[in-house]
């Protein structure tokens, strides 16, 4: 008696399109989370700055604007309208320093041309180091 076994050889084969899918859909996450850098036409020479150490702890002038538009530099209020009273309250608690930092601190409710008079009175007088105080979003709002 002659007992045979139905399998004739098995034909071993690995079943290849599980692996495609998978190389696919890796390919597509790289191609979507990489950046593409475009370089533009126009060839530019950057400026150059030295590397020493500056002084980052040097008092900032402040400049408050409040949402009713009044102004104040430092702790002292600008008596007066318009921007030639504000240039002079600015030139008298800087004095002759135009290099100082100056940070502006206006109310979320500020009008912008109230923020732009005082950013304008600062570059007639010569101040460059301009600097808008802002408060951090807190995590998990969109606001």
């Amino acid at each position: 008696m002659r007992i045979s076994n139905d399998r004739r050889g098995d034909d071993f084969e690995i079943n290849v399109i599980p692996l495609i899918d998978v190389l696919l859909t890796l390919l597509m996450f790289f191609v979507l989370t990489s950046t593409f850098v475009q370089h533009s036409r126009l060839q530019v020479t950057l400026p150059k700055a030295s590397t020493r150490d500056r002084d980052m702890n040097a008092a900032a002038l402040t400049i408050m604007i409040d949402r009713n538009g009044r102004f104040y530099v430092g702790s002292d209020e600008v008596l007066g309208e318009g921007i030639d009273a504000l240039k002079r309250t600015i030139a008298r608690n800087a004095g002759t320093d135009r290099e100082r930092p100056v940070t502006i601190r206006a109310d979320a409710m500020t009008p912008n041309q109230d923020v732009v008079t005082a950013m304008d009175a600062l570059g007639q007088l010569g101040f460059t180091r301009l600097s808008i105080a802002t408060t951090p979003n807190k995590p998990g709002t969109g606001k």
